[in-house]
């Protein structure tokens, strides 16, 4: 097995585990199993359970922001930018579950790293929709009092909230552009600039 498969295996082994019991309860061991490999390979590629976790955020959540910016390069309209970072997100999300339900958990605990990296790194990926919103502000299109750093952490704890009972209520029964159509419907009748508020 070559080098980049292993690394990759056991991450995607670390998601499903760190998902099922959490940070805390899960061993290494667990990890291991799961990736089918020996305990000690998991130590040729990590440290230890936290670095395991730390790069789990950096690279599942790196390859969404790659690709969710690589489609805003070729919009130019904010709105149409929403729907496209909406529309990303659920739909990474749906297809790996178990990352979503680490993301939901594990991204809110208090430890030291993991604190670090969600006020940097992970900010930078929830700022993608401040700048949209900033963007559209500077265009006309929504409306000016809003304060874009605010206003994304409405929208994407909305997208969180979504993600997370993906696979355990009734939101299962809705496609990905259907919940993105009901997200941004109820947005953007908040954000966007309309006619009797440009007369007023």
């Amino acid at each position: 097995m070559k080098v980049e498969n292993k690394h990759t295996k056991i991450i995607a082994a670390a998601t499903k585990v760190f998902a099922k019991k959490g940070f805390f309860t899960a061993r290494i061991s667990d990890i291991a199993k799961e990736a089918k490999v020996a305990d000690g390979t998991i130590y040729l590629y990590f440290n230890n359970k936290y670095d395991i976790l730390l790069s789990v955020f950096e690279e599942e959540v790196g390859k969404i922001v790659e690709s969710t910016e690589k489609l805003l390069r070729l919009e130019d309209d904010p709105r149409r930018q929403l729907e496209i970072f909406c529309s990303q997100h659920l739909h990474s999300m749906k297809k790996n579950r178990y990352l979503a339900e680490v993301l939901q958990i594990e991204l809110r605990q208090p430890y030291k790293l993991i604190k670090e990296y969600r006020d940097t790194t992970f900010s930078k990926y929830t700022g993608i929709i401040a700048e949209i919103i900033r963007n559209g502000q500077r265009l006309g299109l929504f409306r000016t009092e809003l304060h874009p750093d605010l206003a994304k952490r409405c929208i994407f704890g909305a997208l969180d909230e979504l993600s997370r009972v993906w696979n355990a209520s009734l939101e299962t029964n809705y496609t990905v552009e259907e919940i993105t159509n009901q997200v941004l419907a109820i947005f953007l009748i908040g954000i966007e600039v309309t006619r009797s508020s440009e007369e007023g």
